[in-house]
């Protein structure tokens, strides 16, 4: 017996690091308690105060049957286990008057004895186990201790189980939110930035051309302004009704903010086709909008792009329907314009930009900038976010989401990635002389970068060249490196935890959150990303989505970074929640380092730091 449970209880500790889902955790008990226990059949009810049990077990039909019969009933040793706590022995089912109801069935169903024990574990319970027997007599001491002591483990593993259910539902929530527009329910920018760049890479493969619709209301500020954005709110939701009619299967239509509607249309045959589609927009737009408590009338400007060889960047193609619909409106609005990608590649062509980029480190062009990240507890700046910027000589502030991508194309990522981690370790170093406060750098790492071959080297030839200490810097990452390649990303970032630095999972809940992330991987710092941020305070899902998190991450000795606090409202909710640090507007902008020496130099005396 005891042999046969200590294989049975070394089965559910490997369960532990598994995903196994509860209902399987039940299942595989009952089926392997029949094979060690002097018993001809278990099951298990997992029962929930007010609530019909969401999770049955048992090892065959009969015991099925009589787990559903003490719930049809209400009555039964399994409800008084969970009830009272304690163990429920019933070796004579016959003699046994506590149950009559249940006796009465169960005995003709060919049921003589039961042993019920709680699933519980402190003070929760959990439900009970039910051990039956076809003949009376009672189980051995050894026995029901075994049995309890089965009952016990199986209570932890399902806790256990169940937090990782509610932390996954409470992800999948998180990523729905960050996807889509709170007000409508469309697409946002993310998603739609997303189902752009597999639509180009379609679009290569069928050379069929992908049109983008930027589409901006009309004098949309005075409707606000007359009828108040309760009114300019319930308008914009009835504009995404009627532009979600206009649409083709396989269309998307995201909001991205304000009164900026956008259309993605797919495999076109022609660009006549995207065409029709905006003299549509503007018929549907202008009929009257009959409101709760107004009737008005909008008009639209359209802006049409068409991405041309299958190495468009979204963001490029985004920007040149915003640029057409910016024209259209000069010319008076309620009006469409075309910018064809195929035709006007000049200035902003990707060829062009990646060439440019090939003499940008040498030439200077290339800069950091700093965003302060601060304690919530005393205010003090505990470290800065290095942040690349790229002066182009005639374009201005090449955007970061267009130069990395162009950066990981060319091959140039390691070279500029590395320069970044370099110039980062020695501003700081010349920020922390005259303090013994210590000073953290965080360094964003692409994905290309994380997994090149030879980076972890990279890093440690960069720490001893400036005689820094690892400890002190902090690589951000974020969760696409786990999708494309989790199993490389799993060596790297152990790697790097081996020079000793730290690890912080960015932008947390905008892509492919999964919790088993946060249990996996090496990571010491979670930055909530500012979605969530910007809604605390009117949006009580994202509040109960943050706190969750800080939660957890607290309780995996872990801290939590708030990114984009731009309000002294958000700053007060992110400081309740008992995030660890925050950056954002709020308390400064991004800055040159040169800009943040005065900033710095209080902080190394102790003076108190002023919010921007």
């Amino acid at each position: 017996m005891k042999r046969r449970l200590s294989d049975v209880l070394s089965e559910f500790a490997r369960t532990l690091v598994t995903d196994f889902p509860i209902q399987a955790i039940l299942d595989h008990l009952v089926g392997r308690i029949v094979d060690v226990m002097p018993i001809t059949a278990a099951g298990v009810t997992l029962i929930t105060p007010g609530a019909k049990p969401r999770y049955v077990a048992a090892s065959d039909e009969s015991a099925l049957r009589f787990e559903q019969l003490q719930t049809e009933l209400g009555e039964g040793p399994c409800l008084l286990a969970y009830d009272s706590g304690e163990a429920v022995l019933v070796p004579d089912l016959l003699a046994d008057g506590r149950f009559p109801a249940f006796a009465a069935r169960a005995l003709a169903e060919g049921l003589a004895a039961v042993f019920t024990f709680p699933l519980r574990h402190g003070d929760q319970q959990l439900g009970a186990l039910d051990l039956y027997r076809t003949s009376p007599g009672a189980l051995d001491d050894d026995a029901l201790s075994a049995a309890q002591t089965l009952a016990d483990v199986a209570a932890a593993y399902l806790l256990n189980a169940q937090a990782r259910d509610d932390l996954r539902v409470s992800s999948e929530r998180a990523r729905a939110m960050s996807l889509h527009d709170a007000l409508t329910g469309l697409p946002n920018r993310t998603l739609l930035i997303q189902r752009l760049r597999h639509a180009i890479l379609r679009g290569r493969r069928t050379d069929k051309p992908v049109a983008i619709l930027f589409a901006d209301l009309d004098r949309f500020k005075s409707i606000n302004d007359t009828y108040g954005h309760h009114v300019g709110d319930e308008l914009l939701v009835s504009v995404a009704s009627r532009l979600t009619a206009l649409l083709r299967p396989g269309d998307t239509l995201a909001r991205l903010s304000g009164d900026e509607f956008v259309i993605l249309c797919e495999d076109l045959e022609d660009a006549a086709q995207a065409e029709h589609l905006a003299n549509r927009i503007g018929r549907a737009l202008s009929a009257t909008f009959v409101l709760s408590s107004a009737e008005v009338w909008v008009s639209a400007s359209v802006g049409i792009a068409f991405t041309g060889r299958g190495d468009d960047i979204p963001e490029q193609v985004l920007q040149d329907a915003d640029t057409a619909m910016y024209q259209a409106k000069r010319k008076g609005g309620a009006r469409h314009g075309v910018i064809d990608l195929r035709e006007r590649r000049r200035a902003n062509d990707q060829v062009s930009l990646n060439h440019d980029l090939h003499g940008a480190l040498s030439r200077g062009e290339l800069r950091t900038e700093y965003q302060p990240i601060v304690a919530t507890s005393d205010g003090r700046v505990t470290g800065v976010e290095a942040l690349l910027r790229w002066a182009h000589p005639t374009l201005g502030i090449v955007r970061p989401d267009a130069a990395i991508p162009l950066a990981e194309q060319s091959g140039l990522i390691m070279d500029i990635g590395r320069w970044v981690l370099r110039q980062a370790c020695v501003d700081r170093h010349r920020w922390q002389r005259g303090t013994d406060d210590e000073l953290e750098v965080s360094v964003n790492v692409s994905a290309r970068q994380l997994m090149a071959a030879a980076f972890a080297s990279t890093v440690a030839d960069v720490l001893d060249e400036t005689h820094t200490d690892p400890r002190h810097v902090t690589l951000e990452v974020t969760e696409s490196i786990f999708i494309q390649d989790s199993e490389r990303a799993f060596i790297v970032l152990n790697d790097l935890k081996g020079l000793g630095v730290m690890l912080a999972l960015d932008d947390f809940g905008t892509g492919y959150s999964s919790l088993s992330y946060l249990k996996r991987f090496p990571v010491d710092v979670v930055k909530i990303d500012r979605t969530f941020v910007a809604d605390l305070d009117s949006d009580p899902t994202s509040r109960l989505i943050v706190t969750a998190v800080v939660g957890l991450a607290h309780g995996m000795g872990m801290k939590v970074v708030a990114e984009g606090v731009e309000t002294a409202t958000q700053f007060r909710e992110v400081v309740a929640l008992d995030c660890d640090a925050y950056q954002g507007f709020y308390f400064g902008h991004p800055s040159a380092a040169i800009e943040l020496d005065a900033l710095m130099a209080d902080r190394a005396s102790g003076q108190p730091l002023r919010v921007s």
